[in-house]
């Protein structure tokens, strides 16, 4: 099956078109915009830098939608919800760990608040319907999931999550998991920056690049070129 690997290439296009046509793409796809959260982290103007984590399949395309984010400063590929002992890409890829392949987001909170990220991640990074998968990728590995860095994150998480679900802005319950962060373990080094540098590799095109084209068209004020 194909999957979120350099190891293990998409071995035709036609495949990963079958994917999406099942609903890899539903959070791409969706043509209503989601409501801002009601309820945001207060930011605080001593605060310069905060840390946000978030798991939504694949860490390629999560990673390289925040880094076109206006107010991050740096994206990260890596691992959460497991112990260092077993946080490589290798290991991680049994779905035997706990570990999900997540993204480590470094933001200025005086420019983009930590619930305009939650909107962002869930309005054009990743399906969160969908449970223990994200389109051809499979395992709890590639779950949708929110790491907490302390108590206000997490009940605005929540909040935003239960406000959605109100809405029903997917049609379908939402399965993201919202829960506090034992530890990010940085991915190995292929594995930053990898849409950037490998634009065309057939799983990319299909399962990423619309990630950003929506992220343009979506939040065209939130939307920078590559740094």
């Amino acid at each position: 099956m194909p999957s979120c690997s350099p190891f293990r290439r998409v071995a035709a296009a036609a495949a990963l078109s079958v994917a999406l046509a099942s609903g890899a793409a539903h959070a791409v796809e969706a043509s209503q915009p989601l409501p801002a959260p009601a309820r945001d982290v207060v930011a605080s103007k001593a605060v310069t830098s905060d840390t946000a984590v978030f798991a939504g399949g694949c860490f390629w395309g999560v990673e390289a939608v925040f880094r076109h984010v206006r107010g991050v400063k740096k994206a990260v590929s890596g691992y959460a919800g497991g112990a260092a002992a077993t946080a490589t890409y290798e290991v991680v890829s049994s779905g035997t760990t706990g570990h999900a392949e997540s993204v480590q987001v470094t933001y200025d909170p005086s420019q983009v608040s930590y619930g305009e990220l939650l909107r962002i991640f869930f309005a054009v990074a990743h399906d969160p319907t969908e449970l223990n998968r994200q389109g051809p990728d499979v395992g709890t590995q590639y779950r949708s999931a929110i790491f907490t860095r302390n108590d206000e994150q997490l009940q605005v998480a929540k909040a935003y999550i239960a406000q959605l679900d109100a809405a029903k802005a997917f049609g379908q319950p939402i399965v993201t998991q919202v829960t506090p962060l034992p530890a990010f373990y940085a991915a190995e080094a292929y594995h930053q920056n990898y849409l950037a540098l490998h634009p065309d590799q057939p799983y990319i095109v299909y399962n990423d690049l619309p990630k950003l084209a929506a992220l343009k068209s979506r939040f065209p004020d939130r939307y920078v070129a590559a740094r």
